[in-house]
């Protein structure tokens, strides 16, 4: 019953860890924490398989580092397309 909303809560979670490091803004708040913090732990349990501590199923530092690369995909993605616009 809890296993989504702690889900997403994690994923929020991860997602502004990873804006921070990053110094970037994430797009779209808290909807866009949620898919970087989402996008971050597919990432980062891609690369790093499930290195660290597991918190819901998600493996923490992996997550975090693959939320700051997305962000940092999103903050340059974003940038670029305001310079053609």
């Amino acid at each position: 019953m809890w296993a989504i909303p702690i889900s997403i809560l994690i994923a929020v979670l991860i997602g502004l860890i990873g804006e921070a490091l990053t110094e970037n803004d994430i797009l779209g708040g808290a909807t866009g924490a949620i898919i970087a913090g989402l996008a971050g732990s597919w990432l980062g349990s891609w690369w790093f398989d499930n290195l660290g501590p597991v918190v819901d199923g998600f493996a923490v530092i992996p997550a975090i580092v693959g939320a700051a690369s997305a962000v940092l995909l999103l903050a340059s993605v974003s940038r670029l397309f305001a310079r053609t616009l």
